[in-house]
This record gives C-alpha cells, structure tokens and sequence, in this order.
C-alpha cells in the first residue's frame, strides 16, 4: 500500500498553525469567567409550631423567612437554586443540629454550608433546630463569604430575605414573637 506523503511547505504551514495558538493554563481556564446565580424556585407557608421539620427541596438552600404573629401564626420559607454558568449547583444536606430554646436561639451554620432546614416546636420555650448544606459545582465545594446581617424589630411581623447573590447562613432570636430576629446571609462565590 503507497504512503501519502505530505508535501514539506503543507506540513511546515500545519506546524505554524499548530503552534500560533496560545496555551492556555489549566488554573486560568478552571478560573475563566464564572457567573453564579441564586434563583428563588420554592415557596411553602407552614405552621411551624407543629413540629414537623422543613426542609427546602432537592438541591436547594434557604433565602429567606416570613412570620407573622405569635407561635400559631403562619411561617412562610424562600428557597432557592444556585446556579454556576447556568449550571444547578447540588446541594448536599447534613444532619440536624442538636437544636436550642427558641427564645435565646443564635445558630451559624459551620464554614461554607448554608441553612437548608428549620424544625421548631411550641413556643418560645420550644426547641429550634436547623439543617446545613454544602454546596457543590462540577465537585468543588462553593464558598459562602462576606456574611451581612438582616434585623426584623419583632418576629411577629418579620420579613427577611437574602440580597442577590446570597443564601441564609444564620439566625438568631431573643424573646417571645414581640422579640428581635436576625439573619445572616453570606455570599456565594467559587473562590475564597
């Protein structure tokens, strides 16, 4: 069988255009133009002086909460999506925490993991426990950074939601309904 052979003045142009082509390093391209998201998809008002826990749906994390009168009174909870270029990020649900009393509560999820969960019981003098998350893109863990505090002068009449581009990192209260609640909320980003 013959050999094609490749003329040398068509090799050496193919060779040129070969190495014209600018290499681009591996950290740069991982670190190319990132653009994250957070979506709010998910709404549910519940009676959360029952007991039964909340969690927000599959792969996604809390933004924000309304309630409004005392422990009877509805609790309304924001969920939503984080989105890397475009892409869902997978949120990775963890256990309960032990939980505290509702009226000298102040929880901060650990390092980088968001509320994903709220289950409290009775009033005041009930138990408030949460459930963290972390969140991946592509299998690297997302950063939650530059946390900023939210106030509401009393729970009865309380509504907080996260600025764009951030997910619920914390809460705490004092009191009964006539008491304050605030929120920590923390950015999402790729890289620390």
């Amino acid at each position: 069988m013959p050999k094609k052979v490749l003329p040398t003045a068509m090799a050496a142009a193919a060779l040129t255009a070969l190495t014209v082509l600018p290499a681009v390093p591996a950290a740069a391209a991982a670190t190319a133009e990132v653009t994250i998201r957070v979506e709010r998809s998910y709404t549910e008002t519940v009676q959360e002086w029952r007991g039964i826990p909340f969690t927000c749906p599959t792969n996604q994390v809390l933004t924000g909460r309304m309630h409004t009168g005392d422990e009877n009174g509805p609790t309304t909870y924001y969920c939503s999506w984080i989105l890397v270029n475009g892409e869902q990020a997978q949120v990775l649900l963890g256990d309960w925490n032990t939980g505290q009393k509702e009226k000298q509560s102040n929880f901060v999820a650990p390092p980088d993991q968001a509320i994903a969960g709220r289950w409290h019981t009775g009033d005041e003098n009930g138990i408030t426990k949460y459930r963290t998350a972390a969140i991946y893109w592509q299998g690297r863990q997302l950063r939650l950074t530059s946390p900023v505090t939210s106030s509401c002068a009393k729970e009865s009449n309380c509504y907080s939601e996260a600025g764009a581009g951030r997910v619920m990192t914390g809460r705490s209260h004092t009191g009964d309904e006539n008491g304050s609640t605030s929120y920590r909320y923390s950015l999402v980003t790729l890289e620390g």
